[in-house]
């Protein structure tokens, strides 16, 4: 059973048995069509209310999971284009008896069900619960799919504000024409892959090729009003077992017309459910190799290997192995993230790491790499946020044939690293250590790791950085426009926090070289981003790569920026490059892309 089946059951289960529809009188059969019940807005105007001997053709069948259902479509259309001739019938854990082309009469409840509950902020999706369901005749027309295009698509996104009190202006925002389809059968044809088949057996494509394109195949979220509405989530409502979903990679291309009903659902909104298996074709994507620093020049990348523990299989650990020698060119200095204890997500107190450090240096050294050393401090357990039991954390490589660590007093979970100086240059307390560890900001969060590293005898700072995740921000297609990004406040506050240490730094020595890294979680372009470089204290390495390269992460379509370098101003001549090994891929070894950093101290 998938994740969206049992929080489509769970949430509408929940709705019914709570009482929160309360229903009106019957609507008349003889009036009520399905044009009546989307109406020309989000929500219903007949929702809550009983209907009878609704007509209309199944356009689809989805028989598996608890979330069971199907739509169906009247052939005989209003002619309004805010009202979708479309909808769900919610049939819950039992399987629906109609198929595909049987001409039926539903009568039901009409509801708004929300996606992941009303504190998900998504939009509700219109459908008709506790049907009854009357055969008229099979083998009916299925009414002809709307065919989308990147002219069908507005080329604005959305209206701002309150979405379900404003009308449908499907000629005007691309929001509103997706809404105005929903639960109807639609098509694309030969629409390229931007988003790579996940784990629960969908995919994302464009209908919009031209809209923000990488250079190879993506379509690049680069501000906070480029969302690209052209994004499509792609699934299949043929069983797996009847017909393995497609493994595709991004610039790929679903191949052919792939038709069915347009849903919305709360992992991804508008999502296109093909009738016939979906197909694709592979565009042969590869994963980027980067150069090799010169001699001169020291090397300094940031990677989030996963939830990495020594439970994982072997092959993922030659694989990031490999990564790191091949497609990295084994950097001298290595930031990693999302490191977990020895026993990963077992909770029982461990907090070492020393075994998933060991087991990944020596695949290192296995796969042709350098002997790396690392540091690293244990969290206090339970502390820093991610899996549960799994303690993660960032952690230092470095090769000690080109770099080494200077170590002052190693610090531990709760005392914090601070700026001193020694010999009139600045200089850690700690080293490692860990940054204002006590802050409110950090709470259930990964505390960033300081080091100071010598390069041809000249010190360069590093801070590896994991901040908060983004969980419990709003999605792009959220009911209220702009859409809450809640958790951007606390990123904020990390951000500060390191912005001032990095001025810190500099203010005991204005020439001293500071490397801030890793999991940002945040754009180049936010507020995370602005509060991290305030007072001109650090440099985004991303605007120096083009437009087209500013992604390290694929979420939802969108090839965006998590993952980031930034340097002091006297770092003033550098080279960066994404490595584009995973996001783009369908067998993924993390879902970010390293970033790998060259310049001469």
């Amino acid at each position: 059973m998938s994740r969206r089946s049992l929080a489509i059951a769970a949430a509408t289960a929940t709705a019914l048995t709570a009482g929160l529809l309360t229903a009106l009188p019957s609507a008349s059969a003889a009036e009520v069509r399905i044009h009546d019940i989307q109406g020309a807005g989000r929500q219903s105007p007949l929702a809550g209310q009983t209907v009878a001997e609704v007509p209309g053709v199944v356009t689809g069948v989805r028989g598996y999971g608890s979330a069971r259902g199907f739509w169906f479509q009247d052939p005989d259309a209003d002619g309004e284009a805010a009202t979708s001739e479309g909808v769900f019938v919610f049939t819950g854990s039992t399987t629906p008896t109609v198929k595909a082309g049987d001409s039926v009469r539903v009568s039901g409840t009409v509801t708004e069900y929300v996606p992941g509950g009303a504190s998900s902020g998504n939009q509700s999706l219109t459908q008709i619960t506790k049907p009854t369901v009357t055969p008229v005749e099979s083998g009916a027309e299925i009414p002809a799919a709307q065919q989308l295009t990147a002219d069908e698509i507005p080329d604005a996104y959305t209206a701002d504000g309150d979405l379900n009190a404003l009308p449908l202006k499907p000629d005007a925002y691309a929001l509103d024409r997706w809404e105005s389809l929903e639960g109807m059968n639609v098509s694309v044809t030969d629409a390229r892959v931007v988003g790579a088949t996940d784990a629960f057996n969908e995919l994302w494509a464009t209908v919009k090729p031209d809209e923000n394109p990488t250079r190879r195949g993506g379509t690049r979220y680069g501000s906070y009003t480029s969302q690209n509405g052209g994004r499509l989530q792609i699934q299949q409502l043929v069983p797996i077992s009847e017909h393995p979903f497609p493994k595709a990679n991004v610039g790929d291309v679903v191949t052919g017309t792939t038709e069915g009903p347009l849903d919305y659902n709360q992992f991804g909104g508008y999502t296109l459910t093909s009738r016939t298996p979906v197909e694709t074709e592979d565009r042969g994507l590869t994963r980027e190799t980067t150069r090799e620093q010169d001699r001169d020049q020291l090397a300094v990348a940031t990677y989030n290997v996963e939830n990495l523990d020594p439970g994982d299989p072997q092959e993922k650990f030659d694989k990031l192995a490999e990564a790191v020698v091949a497609n990295l060119r084994s950097p001298d200095v290595v930031a990693l993230e999302e490191v977990q204890d020895d026993n990963g997500a077992k909770n029982d107190g461990t907090v070492s790491a020393e075994a998933t450090l060991k087991k990944l240096t020596d695949a290192i050294a296995a796969a042709g790499g350098p002997r790396y050393d690392w540091r690293q401090i244990d969290p206090a357990d339970k502390q820093d946020g991610g899996e549960p039991g799994g303690n993660i954390r960032q952690a230092f490589l470095f090769n000690p044939d080109r770099v080494s660590f200077t170590d002052r007093a190693p610090g531990d979970a709760t005392t914090p690293t601070e700026v001193t100086t020694v010999k009139g240059r600045a200089a850690l307390t700690h080293s490692p250590g860990r940054i204002a560890p006590a802050d409110a900001a950090w709470k259930d969060s990964r505390k960033p790791l300081a080091g100071e590293f010598v390069f041809r005898g000249r010190t360069v700072f590093v801070i590896a950085n994991h901040f908060s995740s983004k969980g419990g921000d709003q999605g792009l297609t959220a009911a209220t426009q702009p859409p809450n990004r809640s958790s951007e406040a606390r990123r904020t506050e990390q951000a500060k926090l390191v912005n001032a240490f990095v001025k810190d730094i500099r203010g005991k020595q204005r020439s001293a070289r500071t490397v801030v890294l890793g999991d940002i979680n945040d754009f180049e372009f936010s507020a995370t981003t602005k509060a991290l470089t305030a007072d001109r204290a650090l440099r985004a390495a991303a605007y120096e790569l083009p437009r087209a390269e500013r992604y390290s992460y694929v979420y939802q379509g969108n090839s965006q920026i998590l993952d980031q370098i930034l340097v002091s101003p006297s770092i003033d001549d550098f080279d960066y490059d994404v490595v584009h090994i995973n996001a783009e891929f369908h067998d993924q070894n993390s879902d970010h892309d390293p970033g790998v950093l060259r310049f001469e101290p």
